[in-house]
């Protein structure tokens, strides 16, 4: 009886704290703004990115309020230094329009395989109207490897 309890009490342990172990830091860029957009949580797929093969970034989110349109611009940096920007369409990474409630964006890309690795951070910004009012602004650090020539088994 005792070894069940102990049996039961470790397999509740590695349920609460696996979700921990591949958990990536996320911070906002404006720790005192009042984000539109709370981000709660960030799945890289595969962790880490291999470059050369696609690689996608997960955000999970929730708004208050309905979203019919905007932009997300991503900038990634690379020792500090910004090394690529890009923009896209909201509803081209989710399904517009975004309603209030939780939703997903989801954006899918293929690093070059001459990719360096190491330690990369991406700042992500939703932003909507003619003035790019911004929704949510989150950063988080990735790591990127070099592909293997060997198949994975």
């Amino acid at each position: 009886m005792a070894a069940s309890c102990r049996a039961s009490f470790l397999l509740c342990l590695l349920f609460v704290l696996l979700p921990w172990t591949n958990a990536t830091n996320v911070q906002y860029c404006d720790h005192s703004a009042d984000y539109g957009v709370k981000v709660t949580g960030v799945n890289i797929s595969p962790e880490p990115v291999i470059s050369g093969k696609p690689a996608t970034f997960s955000i999970s989110a929730t708004t208050d309020k309905p979203i019919s349109q905007g932009k997300v611009v991503i900038d990634v940096f690379f020792f500090g230094v910004l090394i690529h920007k890009e923009t896209h369409d909201l509803c081209e990474e989710t399904t517009c329009p975004v309603v209030s409630g939780k939703f997903v964006l989801s954006h899918t890309q293929s690093l070059p395989g001459f990719t360096p690795p190491g330690m990369y951070t991406l700042k992500m910004s939703m932003v909507v109207g003619p003035d790019d009012q911004t929704l949510t602004c989150i950063t988080f650090a990735f790591r990127i490897k070099f592909g293997s020539s060997v198949a994975d088994s």
